[in-house]
């Protein structure tokens, strides 16, 4: 009898240690093929039939296309530079200039993945309508109440999520570095 329940213990703890392991590799992902540049993370091969089975889960759980490897690369910042959580009742800058794409967007989106609800109806900027300095580069501002500039209200959400997607782009699996790739710099500029 003992044998029996030790057996069945055994078997419902393997269970839930698989369970759990695969809910959380699904849910957050893994470092397997990630490149990282600054704050932002990318997933290179996911768009290609040589995507890792662990990614494969995460797109299958979210729903989200991938963009395929030749047509460019998706980047994806939950943290600023300094590795603190964006805030959405903070003021978070987000500056510099990107890797070579023909073009680009830069998206707000909450926790859950979907468009952060404001009353403007202003979800993120394309490289065709930010507005740029004189040598090429850009300043978004992310906060709850309006800003002067390129302005993406956050609707005071505690946690979001910015994705920045490169099309027709030499940024891809080889790339390794900043220097590679240029980022934008994420820098949470105050907060209440």
């Amino acid at each position: 009898m003992r044998l029996i329940l030790v057996t069945l213990l055994a078997l419902i703890l393997a269970a839930v240690i698989g369970l759990g392991a695969t809910w959380t590799t699904a849910t957050r992902g893994t470092e397997i093929g990630t490149l990282t540049i600054g704050a932002w993370t990318a997933r290179p091969r996911t768009g290609t039939v040589e995507v890792d089975p662990y990614s494969r889960a995460t797109i299958a759980r979210s729903g989200e296309l991938p963009i395929g490897t030749g047509d460019g690369i998706a980047f994806s910042a939950t943290r600023d530079d300094r590795k603190r959580p964006l805030d959405g009742r903070c003021d978070v800058l987000v500056s510099g200039i990107t890797p070579p794409a023909r073009f680009w967007t830069l998206t707000l989106y909450d926790a859950k993945g979907r468009l952060v609800a404001n009353a403007l109806k202003r979800y993120g900027f394309t490289s065709e309508e930010v507005v740029r300095g004189a040598d090429g580069s850009f300043e978004v501002r992310i906060a709850a109440r309006s800003r002067a500039g390129n302005w993406l209200p956050t609707g005071g959400i505690e946690r979001y999520t910015l994705k920045l997607r490169l099309y027709d782009t030499p940024v891809g699996v080889a790339t390794r570095s900043q220097r590679d790739a240029p980022m934008p710099a994420i820098a949470t500029v105050s907060c209440p």
